[in-house]
Formats: C-alpha cells, structure tokens, sequence
C-alpha cells in the first residue's frame, strides 16, 4: 500500500461512476478546484448530515467555482435514492471497486466494540485546479466541517 497524500502532494488519479449517470475523473476536472470528501456509507446520521451541510453551502462552493463531490462504496443506485431522499445537491461518486479510497488512503483499518473491520474512514481533500491537494483534513468531526472546507477554498 503507498503512503497517503498530503497537502502539497498530486490527487491520485480516479474515475468514478456518479448519481444520475454521470461520470468524474480527475482528467474531467482538470482547471477547477473541487472538494473529494469521503464518507463511509449513505443514509447513516454522520453521513446525511455531512451530505446535507454541504447541500446548504453548495451555493458558496460553486460561487468560487469548486466542485463538491461525495465519495463512498454505495452504488449508483443507492447514491441516486440517497440524493433524492435527502433533496441533496452535491455529486455523489460510487468506488463500488474502492480503487480512489485505495488511492486516497481512506480504506483503513477501523475498531468497534473490539472487533477490526476495513472501512472508510471519514476524510476530506480540497484539490486546486492544477491537481494539487492543498488542505486535507482525516477523521472528520461532522459539526463545522463544512465551513472549515469552505474557509480553505476561499484562500485558493
């Protein structure tokens, strides 16, 4: 497994499945600033709630032109019922194969109640538009995440 990327370091190269069809790549990306925060399963309270605080700043985003994008195991499928449960307005990727959690270093060993187990570990990349990884932030506390990622693109 190679080392986790930190600020300063190039975006691993990706390209996922999205909600609606679509697809995002790090090619497609290419010129625009955006956020890839990943989350470890839709639907959960941290995850909604993470999802849905990022829906209400996606106005703030996109007026400094970055692009949010959510990133789990989920399906397609599921990212689609998800969004529309939840009225969300964000992208939602599938890395059903966890290849870009792979790349990212979130696929990490994760502890409950004793037992070990593999999961996504709660963690957020802004990305300039040149690919470079400029704030990371792992083990994400859901509460003023959002507005702590928004204060950091707001200094690209």
């Amino acid at each position: 497994m190679t080392a986790a990327p930190g600020a300063g370091d190039p975006a691993p190269r990706f390209s996922m499945p999205t909600d609606g069809g679509g697809n995002v790549s790090l090619e497609a990306l290419k010129g625009t600033p955006f956020v890839l925060y990943f989350y470890p399963k839709d639907d959960t309270p941290g995850c909604t709630t993470e999802a849905i605080d990022f829906t209400a700043r996606a106005a703030d985003f996109a007026a400094l032109g970055v692009t949010v994008i959510g990133c789990s195991k989920d399906s397609v499928a599921k990212h689609d019922r998800f969004k529309a449960k939840h009225g969300l307005a964000v992208t939602l990727a599938a890395d059903e194969d966890g290849s870009t959690c792979e790349a990212f270093g979130v696929w990490v060993e994760k502890s409950m109640y004793g037992r070990k187990y593999m999961g996504i570990e709660r963690a957020s990349f802004l990305v300039d538009g040149g690919g470079v990884i400029r704030e990371v932030w792992r083990k994400v506390k859901v509460k003023g995440h959002v507005d702590a990622v928004l204060a950091a693109a707001k200094a690209l």
